[in-house]
């Protein structure tokens, strides 16, 4: 993840912002309440979907007990182009994943890669390959010059077959007040050497990295301090979150990829990474998308959804323009 776009790219946006009608503040950006946030100790304020019979458990992994320096994350997977990683993504039914919507690029087909910390499996691991049978993108995401709703759900067929390798992470009820301060794990297969170095490499193996919740106006200031945009349009917005292992962030390469915390012996996916390049300053936070300004969106879509919602090939290939204008 990186600095700032250059200011042609924040003209763009602030024009969008100035000729764009008003967004209808629904579910997936509506405003924090200004009441005090819900306490979040207790187990009345538990997050996650409601448990019951006919939904799989959430967010309670299996670790194996020589786990060493790392654990496994049962609910990691990889968006794939042609059997190659492109995105990070979390499970979160056996029918359904959760990526970030600048990831998808056309309207190739992709697939899935669930069950296994390798980024390339040997055959004989329990990895499953599974295609992504239908896309949904956010309605409000636009492409990267106006980057809201940044969230994509994937439909896969067939549905994951669950075990300890394969399970899925929570999504937290969209009254759950995430704490600043409180540590979480991000995890991906980010590129061990800054991105555009000559030896720049995805990792072999699934990385892992304890990161802390950052107060959002904080970490405005933060991406503000050398952006020769206004400072009085934020560049961190309401339906973000920011984190910080107070060093090497991870790196391109898990966008879409989980920000995972545990609350109360379970584990809720509380961001989307979206900003795939703020790795590449070590005092620039990791920047997610807020689960829970999408919590109910996504619950609906996975109740069956409206159509308007599904991605259209020409919505698809918009983005991919608009995406195209922001490569370096």
């Amino acid at each position: 993840m990186a600095t700032p776009p250059p200011l042609c790219v924040w003209s763009r946006r602030f024009l969008l912002l100035l000729f764009l009608p008003p967004l209808n503040r629904g579910e997936a950006g509506r405003r924090a309440p200004s009441s005090p946030p819900a306490p979040t100790e207790g187990p009345a304020s538990l997050p996650g979907y409601k448990e019951d019979k006919t939904k799989p458990v959430c967010g309670k992994p299996w670790w194996p007990n020589d786990v060493g320096t790392h654990r496994h994350w049962p609910w990691e997977a990889s968006l794939r182009l042609n059997n190659e990683h492109v995105c990070g993504g979390s499970l979160i039914d056996p029918s359904w994943v959760v990526t970030a919507a600048h990831c998808i690029q056309s309207t190739k087909e992709y697939s899935v890669m669930l069950g296994t910390s390798e980024l390339q499996p040997q055959a004989s691991s329990q990895a499953l390959l599974i295609p992504v049978k239908d896309i949904i993108m956010h309605p409000k995401y636009w492409g990267r010059t106006f980057i809201m709703g940044d969230v994509a759900l994937l439909q896969l067929h067939p549905p994951a077959n669950l075990s300890k390798f394969v399970q899925p992470i929570c999504i937290p009820e969209p009254k759950f007040h995430l704490e600043v301060g409180k540590p979480c794990w991000v995890t991906g297969w980010g590129q061990i050497k800054q991105r555009f170095s000559a030896d720049s490499t995805l990792s072999p193996e699934l990385q892992e990295a304890e990161v802390f919740i950052m107060d959002n106006k904080r970490c405005d200031q933060l991406y503000q301090k050398k952006s020769l945009f206004p400072r009085v349009i934020p560049l961190v917005m309401e339906d973000m979150v920011c984190a910080t292992d107070y060093g090497e962030n991870l790196c391109y390469g898990d966008s879409g990829g989980p920000l995972a915390c545990e609350v109360w012996g379970k584990w809720i996916l509380a961001g989307v990474l979206s900003w795939e390049k703020a790795c590449s300053k070590v005092q620039n936070p990791g920047v997610y998308i807020r689960v829970t300004r999408y919590s109910r969106w996504i619950s609906n879509q996975l109740a069956g959804g409206l159509p308007s919602s599904r991605a259209s090939p020409w919505l698809l290939l918009l983005s991919w323009m608009l995406q195209l204008q922001m490569s370096p």
